[in-house]
């Protein structure tokens, strides 16, 4: 008779404790992959795992992304950040940014501000500000001498060809069909599509139940981010957002400025705009009451939490 679990002995049978341990070449090959270094961050709750790509040849495909950002088998995280080589002299890095759900996006302001502080923390640069090249054009994350981090997130769109959005025009407000409710929202991008919609109070807002209806709605043919924002008073607002391919996540930089910019724009409010989220509390600032093409800009903290190695399955 095998001996109970937990205890060694027994003619082939061993625990897991033992199996794992075995160095046989069978167990060798099925736990054989990549090894790779990364660090934890989060702006506001928002977390994500830092990958350096300039000392480790290392840029996941969808099926890795999915396996880091897994919060049983991997790492854990809402995106997955990818530092590159610049590929024009004037700029100092190439940001990449992969979903949970393993597709690459334009654009995260929150992790626009772990950025600047991952490169400064891993000697990858001395500069307290730097020049970043998107997948949609360059933005300027600067260290501030408090630990805070402000960005510089480029001048919000709002044709609807560079949301994208299908509507006739770049109106202020424009109203959507979700499931048979009409809902108003405000189209914006920050680089990447948001649909920003004002409810009167955030916490009973059906983020759960219509977040996925909007982030899939039809007349956004590259999916949107769906942001749910209760105004407090004219400098004031909180906020959730439902993520494009990672759900709802506890801060979104990016919504913060389209939530902003919306609430601006519907005369609801004035720069500067304190935008509380459940992970905590970004300012915005924007000046397009009298010039749309003004830059956003967002300040609010990020955070180191650690770093390590993981090891890539091969079969991935």
């Amino acid at each position: 008779m095998a001996a109970p679990l937990g205890r060694p002995g027994g003619r082939g049978v061993k625990t897991e404790f033992q199996r794992r341990l075995m160095p046989a070449s069978s167990a060798l090959s099925e736990a054989a992959g990549t090894r790779i270094r990364f660090t934890k961050m989060h702006g506001l709750g928002n977390d994500f795992v830092v990958l350096d790509a300039i000392n480790q040849d290392f840029v996941p495909t969808p099926a890795q992304a999915r396996f880091l950002a897994d919060r049983h088998f991997g790492v854990g995280c809402d995106q997955i950040l990818v530092v590159e080589r610049a590929t024009t002299p004037d700029v100092d890095f190439r940001y990449r940014i992969f979903n949970a759900d393993g597709g690459e996006v334009e654009q995260c302001g929150n992790g626009a501000r772990c950025f600047v502080r991952f490169v400064h923390e891993q000697g990858l640069t001395d500069k307290r500000e730097i020049r970043v090249e998107t997948q949609c054009g360059l933005i300027a994350p600067r260290l501030e001498a408090d630990g805070q981090v402000t960005v510089d997130m480029g001048a919000p769109r709002f044709l609807p060809a560079e949301i994208p959005f299908e509507a006739a025009g770049a109106a202020v407000t424009h109203t959507l069909d979700v499931a048979g409710e009409q809902i108003d929202i405000s189209a914006v991008s920050m680089g990447n599509p948001h649909a920003v919609q004002v409810v009167a109070d955030v916490d009973a807002a059906p983020v759960a139940r219509l977040g996925p209806l909007i982030e899939a709605h039809p007349r956004f043919p590259r999916r949107v981010n769906a942001g749910f924002m209760q105004i407090v008073d004219r400098h004031a607002i909180r906020l959730r957002v439902y993520e494009r391919g990672a759900g709802e996540t506890l801060a979104c930089g990016t919504g913060a400025c389209a939530a902003a910019v919306a609430g601006i724009r519907r005369g609801l409010l004035d720069s500067p705009v304190r935008v509380a989220t459940r992970g905590g509390e970004l300012t915005i600032s924007w000046n397009g009451a009298a010039n749309n093409a003004a830059p956003v800009m967002m300040t609010g903290p990020a955070t180191t939490v650690f770093s390590a190695e993981i090891e890539i399955p091969n079969n991935l």
